[in-house]
């Protein structure tokens, strides 16, 4: 039977402030266990909360990127439910109004775009963290994430495949860190994804979800996507039903395992949260933060295609970071050649940098180093073959082109008669061979290459060095 696979995702985006959403406590990583938990986060008697400015702000920065529409009145609900890392025993969260409802995201798939609609995306905070690690059989509770603002952004169904998850997932995170709303680090948390997945026959009604949580890396998004899809297949195919559950995915075993069966929204028991009113988001505050919008990773895609002549696929790949396009940008403002300087920040650059576990931020080759490598080549001073060997001692020893050229002798020889006397003795030295190519073996032409490269030392301009080979095994 041929399946169909229907997949949706609620992604738990950390939002990039300071303190937490409802107090002033900090949300820097790393702090010692239960060090940045206050009063307000943990809702001992008589405290208040109060709404973070700043993480309203990003939220709408969001709404305003995807089109979706800003809530002029939204409402913050108590969620009930008993958890160890949850203290106030209700997480704060939005319900019937979120802050930003619907909105569109276009990925790029093997078929060509496809447009991902939002259902919404609302302000939550964060539970605490259980830790079951070192402590000999007894689960260990860190409430430092406790009241870290959460923008949680739904999806509707539309994804087909793990493929497609993925996808999505990366584009939101792109933009997420383009808007500067969220630092994007995986690793530590700021970035979740919980996939919904069902099969069904096409042309029936959609099957029973399973929602597999908190995957942290695409890699095991796509692999628990694939994973699930299997096991519902195996069942459904041997007769069975689809239980709606919330599982978990185990790397280690490259499997999902049932957590809980999956709650209904009755029975969170949501209601307006007492101690918060309703948060007002006017006309003029959106348009104030329409106007701080970045160039989003679309707009700049098209504008490196039109702007600078790049193909979609390089200007992709520039784009797909923040830091790498801002980046590439500076290389250009220094005066570096469109195109030339694509292919050295995709190929030398990243390679050096994926081999050494660096990001864009920390590489040891600045922009401006990059434009004048490119200038060294354009101006006849460096071969292709002489630049690579330049770039590898300027990422080492993180100096400008120039100051390696002088260190180590390195210019390309553009003197004609200087390449006509090394072309001369090779001739000399080599009768057969000219012979050969007198008599129309032409890949002995390679041979004299070669030959005069090693006696320069690999200085000689290779277009020069070519001219002037040809017209003197001409005779």
């Amino acid at each position: 039977m041929q399946w169909e696979t229907v997949i949706g995702l609620e992604v738990h985006v950390q939002l990039k402030t300071k303190s937490k959403i409802f107090s002033g406590a900090s949300t820097a990583f790393g702090a010692a266990p239960n060090s940045q938990a206050c009063a307000v986060d943990i809702a001992l008697p008589g405290v208040l909360p109060v709404l973070n400015r700043m993480a309203v702000e990003m939220a709408v920065l969001f709404g305003l990127a995807v089109g979706a529409r800003i809530t002029p009145k939204s409402i913050f609900a108590r969620k009930n439910y008993f958890y160890p890392d949850l203290p106030k025993g209700y997480q704060i969260s939005q319900y019937e109004l979120p802050i930003v409802d619907g909105g569109v995201l276009r990925i790029d798939t093997p078929a060509g775009e496809k447009v991902v609609r939002l259902v919404r995306a609302h302000l939550e905070e964060d539970a605490g963290k259980s830790l079951h690690e070192d402590y000999h059989g007894l689960t260990g509770i860190d409430l430092n994430r406790a009241g870290t603002p959460l923008l949680e952004v739904v999806s509707e169904p539309d994804m087909r495949s793990s493929a497609e998850a993925v996808a999505y997932a990366r584009t939101l995170h792109t933009l997420t860190r383009y808007l500067d709303i969220c630092d994007g680090n995986m690793q530590e948390g700021s970035f979740r994804c919980d996939a919904n997945v069902s099969l069904h026959l096409p042309g029936t009604p959609l099957g029973t979800r399973c929602e597999i949580k908190n995957l942290n890396s695409f890699r095991f998004l796509e692999r628990a996507i694939e994973y699930e899809v299997r096991r519902q297949r195996e069942i459904l195919e041997d007769g069975g039903s689809i239980r709606q559950e919330t599982r978990l995915y185990d790397p280690d075993r490259d499997e999902t395992r049932s957590m809980r069966s999956k709650e209904n929204a009755h029975d969170y028991r949501y209601f307006p949260d007492p101690d918060l009113p309703p948060l007002v988001v006017d006309a003029a505050q959106v348009e104030r933060l329409r106007a701080a919008l970045p160039e989003l990773p679309e707009a700049k895609r098209t504008r490196y295609v039109i702007e600078y002549g790049l193909s979609p696929y390089d200007a992709g790949v520039l784009t797909a970071e923040r830091e790498l396009a801002a980046w590439y940008e500076e290389a250009l403002a220094a005066g570096g050649e469109p195109k030339a300087c694509a292919n050295w920040v995709m190929g030398d650059l990243s390679a050096a940098l994926n081999r050494d576990g660096l990001g864009i931020g920390a590489s040891r080759l600045s922009p401006v180093h990059l434009a004048g490598l490119l200038k060294r080549m354009g101006d006849g001073t460096l071969s292709g073959k002489m630049a690579k060997d330049v770039f590898e001692a300027m990422w080492r020893d993180g100096v400008s082109a120039d100051s390696v050229i002088e260190a180590q002798g390195l210019r390309q020889i553009t003197d004609s008669s200087q390449l006509a006397v090394i072309i001369d003795t090779i001739v000399a030295a080599n009768p057969a061979q000219v012979a050969e190519y007198r008599g129309g073996k032409e890949k002995v032409f390679g041979f004299f290459v070669g030959q005069a490269m090693k006696a320069s030392g690999g200085r000689a301009n290779p277009a020069q060095l070519n001219e002037l080979l040809k017209a003197k095994l001409k005779g």
